[in-house]
């Protein structure tokens, strides 16, 4: 979301909220025993992150739509680190001249709290059931529960209607969900047969 879509009392609370976040895991990470792995993971999926959502597809009524990257990281490294990975590759994107800084806040909560706590918890339940569905699945829930409170974002707003956005956003979101979500099963068990020990890092 770019600057100025967002009234500057909004934007207060998302940055409110997003600072109590990132507080919270500075002080998890600092007891983490897998600090130097978690860090090396954590920098390659910036990397990415900040490259592939780099990558925006523009849609009518100044939003546009992107891979997110983000739901391989929460299940990974769990929802923290997907958070602080979304921070600082959308704080990245700032600075090259992609998004708002004022809008900051709310894109950490939409693609880095929101995404993260929905795809984490949601594999968490899948997995229970079967591996490969919970990946595919929890990636779709994350998206969709991003692609949701970015809705509500934009409409408390009161510059674009409900319906603009389920006809905009809403399908291709959904589009976007289901191939991320293949690829990161892919992804995920190509890891598995080349660096197993990377899926047993403790969740953050």
């Amino acid at each position: 979301m770019p600057d100025g879509i967002i009234p500057l009392d909004q934007v207060i609370v998302y940055w409110i909220i997003v600072i109590i976040i990132l507080g919270i895991f500075s002080y998890k990470f600092s007891k983490d025993e897998n600090k130097e792995k978690r860090i090396v993971i954590a920098s390659i999926m910036t990397v990415a992150t900040t490259i592939i959502s780099y990558i925006a597809i523009p849609l009518p009524f100044g939003v546009s739509i992107h891979f997110f990257v983000i739901p391989i990281v929460a299940i990974l490294l769990g929802p923290l680190t997907g958070t602080i990975v979304a921070a600082v590759a959308l704080f990245i994107q700032v600075l090259i001249g992609m998004g708002g800084f004022t809008s900051l806040g709310a894109n950490i909560l939409v693609m880095g709290v929101c995404i993260s706590i929905a795809t984490y918890y949601s594999y968490k339940i899948f997995n229970y059931l079967n591996n490969k569905i919970a990946i595919v699945f929890s990636t779709i829930i994350g998206i969709l529960v991003g692609t949701a409170v970015q809705i509500v974002v934009l409409i408390l707003t009161g510059t674009i209607t409900l319906e603009t956005l389920l006809a905009s956003l809403l399908p291709f979101y959904l589009a976007i969900a289901i191939v991320e979500g293949f690829m990161n099963l892919i992804i995920i068990n190509t890891i598995g047969k080349l660096r197993p020990e990377l899926l047993n890092i403790n969740k953050l």
